[in-house]
């Protein structure tokens, strides 16, 4: 018998990801990697000048045409970005109230210890 949960995700990557911050990661690598995917549909040279362009060897090339996220860091979506002429960047929206972590609880100050010496 499995639970019957109706939950509502803003994404997909919300739903499958193990937490908030990697749901923020794939979130930022599917849209650098769409983005690629569209502007390679739209270059007018071969692969092998795509390749050239973006600093990347044609299998790698065919890894980002077939959608093989898993296969690139942000950083290196991020840099192929950039070579390719998007001058992608980082929103970063803040939430309303910032709040205290809630685990973190100042430590109390710690007695003062006797150091032995040998005499």
């Amino acid at each position: 018998m499995t639970a019957n949960t109706n939950q509502t995700f803003t994404s997909v990557w919300d739903a499958i990801s193990s937490t908030p911050q990697e749901a923020a990661n794939m979130k930022a690598k599917s849209l650098l990697l769409m983005a690629l995917q569209k502007w390679l549909a739209k270059f007018e040279g071969t692969q092998k000048d795509a390749a050239v362009l973006l600093s990347i060897s044609q299998p790698r090339l065919s890894d980002l045409k077939r959608g093989h996220i898993d296969l690139f860091s942000l950083d290196t979506l991020l840099n192929m970005a950039d070579l390719a002429g998007m001058s992608p960047t980082v929103q970063v929206k803040l939430p309303r109230v910032a709040r205290a972590i809630p685990s973190h609880k100042p430590r109390a100050a710690r007695p003062a210890r006797r150091i032995a010496t040998l005499a």
